[in-house]
């Protein structure tokens, strides 16, 4: 116990930067320091706990999503008392979305504040949501369910979420296309291949083709996110077609 009590007394100055950072963010003075610390801490560092675990935000990433779609659920629960299971889980879906998350994650600035040996460059934008992800456990573990319930009101429900605009909010434009062509027995295929452009990061090419025709082509660093760019370019070709349902 007395070691444990240790680690938060060893404060460097860069450590005390974070939890300033974090002060002005979720809007209270954080008391356990060591969990924001591993909130914004990424494996690359190879940094262990007294007990020899690794030390990175991805344990409480885990906890800040279980945390986070209770909190949403309950928000939805009261706000949408005509909403079956299924609209439910699906409104959910759209709020707790990695795009979704990702865009919270920029909007507060996180990245800055990550210790990694790795060059930002590197990473992804899914790094922005996964951030947010393990600052909400980190603030859930720190201070408990009604001060997390309360962060999570101020980052996400209030500015983020309005019911009518949910609604007819796209999550996968990929899932939107496949299920138009699948409806409308049209053959489809997402065609493609490693992109070894000049760039730092490995890049993916993505065709759509549906019915033998190319309807859009995209580009991105994974070949999951080139589909869904390729898919959401398809979408507003064929928008009309698909919002009809016909052709």
């Amino acid at each position: 116990m007395n070691s444990i009590r240790n680690i938060f007394k060893q404060r460097s100055p860069k450590n005390r930067e974070l939890i300033a950072s974090v002060k002005k963010i979720v809007g209270f003075t954080p008391s356990k320091h060591l969990y924001y610390e591993k909130a914004f801490t990424h494996r690359s560092t190879n940094q262990k706990d007294l007990l020899g675990n690794p030390i990175s935000y991805e344990r409480l990433e885990f906890v800040g999503d279980a945390i986070l779609s209770a909190v949403v659920a309950h928000y939805l629960f009261d706000k949408a008392p005509n909403g079956d299971e299924g609209y439910l889980t699906k409104m959910r879906s759209k709020v707790v979305s990695r795009e979704h998350l990702n865009e919270i994650g920029k909007e507060l600035g996180l990245l800055k504040l990550m210790h990694t040996k790795l060059p930002v460059a590197k990473f992804g934008d899914n790094i922005h949501g996964n951030l947010f992800e393990a600052l909400v456990g980190a603030v859930y573990l720190d201070k408990g369910y009604i001060v997390c319930e309360k962060f999570i009101y101020k980052s996400v429900i209030i500015p983020h979420i309005d019911i009518d605009t949910l609604e007819g909010k796209i999550i996968s434009y990929k899932g939107l296309i496949i299920e138009w062509c699948q409806k409308e027995k049209k053959y489809f295929d997402f065609k493609s291949q490693s992109d070894t452009g000049k760039d730092f990061l490995q890049h993916f090419s993505v065709k759509l083709i549906i019915d033998g025709k190319t309807i859009a082509k995209a580009r991105a660093t994974s070949k999951k996110k080139a589909e869904e760019k390729v898919s959401k370019r398809a979408y507003f070709v064929l928008r009309d077609k698909i919002n009809k349902g016909s052709l």
